[in-house]
């Protein structure tokens, strides 16, 4: 529509008009900006500036109660209450108003009226991982555990990255800990894995434990670096038959369960099939020896889909331990190692053979089987070994000793597969 004035004096006073309507905009907007500006300031003065400049905004309001209730130097309890009721009657569907004055009632010792701020919050958000986190808190600190738990569960299932503080601060007030697994931590993948890693970097392991067969009931999807830190606290601390138990567990939940290799065998992947390497009881592989090249090889093996293969490119007498395989075993138990060797052009005197070393116990016997060099083709090892009293763990390695001759220098490849450690009970067992 095309507004269309008659005079001069209809023109002038719709100018007028427009240029009052201007001022008053600009007089707002330069007030909203000068409160912006002091809301965002860190001195009193200045937020309580904000509040008389906008004193309808529930948000100047709130700021200023925080400075009062926070303030190391100038902080006043009683102003930030006052100062949380005004922001909380401007704007009651705020739950960060509400948790405010809450905190601030109960910094007092005014339970009551703390306790009906947080579930004023929890009504004006009642799906909220943050009030559900304070009030559950909240409630610790009270005693009251049960509805504290219940709390807690909501907020972690809103937001699982709160899973283990909330299972770290729940333990602190009941050490009961398959209590707190049913009662605060939803059944989540990822909550189970931060809380595991944040028990055992605790020092907690035994906690980590527990979380972990809560794990294992869900059956997740996970990935081995996730078991890593259990792993090692078990290792450390000599828990051998629980780690044996988690990593055999971790491989079914990684995906890794079916590999081809002897039956029996407590040896994991002694046919090189996964990958894996330097995790937990899987092969470690060193590459500290710049003579000797490790790797899989998939056009060389004995069964399956790949073997190891070791490159020595004859510049030095290396005298070469890089390729282990920590095995949990039981004590006083009678073994059958073998393993299949191939070698090609392999020179020197000095081949390739495995050591078997018990860990952990003052004996320290080692089982060194015979040495295969040259050009061999696959050869099979087969040696007895049984575990002495008190041994749960034995190292295999992969190793190649120096030549007396020094200017022996090794030279040419080796291929390693199906390497198994399989009990004679179990062996006897096999159709």
């Amino acid at each position: 529509m095309i507004l269309r004035l008659s005079n001069t004096a209809q023109r002038g006073t719709l100018v007028f008009v427009a240029l009052l309507f201007a001022l008053f905009l600009s007089y707002f907007g330069i007030r909203n900006a000068r409160a912006d500006h002091f809301a965002g300031s860190q001195s009193r003065q200045r937020f309580e500036r904000a509040t008389q400049l906008e004193p309808g905004n529930a948000r100047n309001w709130y700021l200023l109660a925080r400075y009062w209730q926070f303030d190391l130097e100038d902080s006043d309890p009683q102003q930030a209450i006052r100062s949380y009721r005004v922001a909380v009657s401007i704007d009651p569907h705020s739950p960060e108003n509400w948790l405010g004055l809450a905190s601030a009632y109960e910094s007092v010792g005014d339970i009551s009226p703390a306790r009906d701020a947080y579930l004023q919050a929890r009504k004006a958000y009642p799906l909220s991982a943050e009030v559900s986190w304070q009030y559950g808190n909240f409630l610790l600190r009270q005693g009251e555990l049960k509805a504290a738990f219940v709390e807690m569960r909501r907020a972690v299932e809103a937001d699982p990255k709160r899973g283990a503080e909330a299972f770290s601060r729940s333990i602190r007030a009941e050490p009961e800990v398959n209590l707190v697994l049913d009662r605060v931590l939803p059944p989540i993948r990822d909550v189970y894995v931060d809380v595991i890693w944040d028990q055992v970097n605790d020092g907690h392991t035994e906690n980590a434990l527990k979380a972990w067969d809560r794990l294992a009931v869900i059956h997740p999807s996970l990935p081995l670096q996730d078991v890593l830190t259990l792993m090692g606290s078990l290792l450390a601390k000599k828990q051998f038959t629980e780690a044996q138990r988690v990593w055999n567990q971790a491989v079914v939940f990684a995906g890794m369960a079916n590999l081809q290799g002897p039956p029996g065998s407590v040896l994991w992947d002694g046919g090189f099939e996964s990958g894996v390497t330097d995790v937990g009881f899987s092969w470690i592989i060193s590459q500290h020896s710049s003579s000797v090249q490790v790797g899989f090889d998939a056009a060389e093996k004995h069964s399956g889909k790949h073997s190891l293969r070791l490159t020595f490119d004859g510049k030095s007498n290396v005298n070469f331990n890089g390729v282990c395989h920590y095995v949990p075993v039981r004590a006083s138990t009678p073994y059958r190692f073998s393993a299949w060797l191939h070698t090609r052009q392999l020179t020197t005197d000095q081949g390739i053979r495995f050591q078997l070393h018990s860990l952990g116990v003052q004996d320290t016997t080692l089982l060194v089987t015979p040495d295969v060099h040259g050009s061999q083709p696959w050869t099979q090892i087969d040696v007895p070994w049984t575990s002495g009293i008190d041994v749960q763990e034995l190292q295999v390695c992969v190793v190649r000793f120096p030549s007396d001759q020094t200017e022996n220098r090794i030279q040419g490849a080796a291929w390693v597969d199906d390497v198994a450690l399989v009990p004679v009970s179990a062996e006897h067992l096999k159709p």
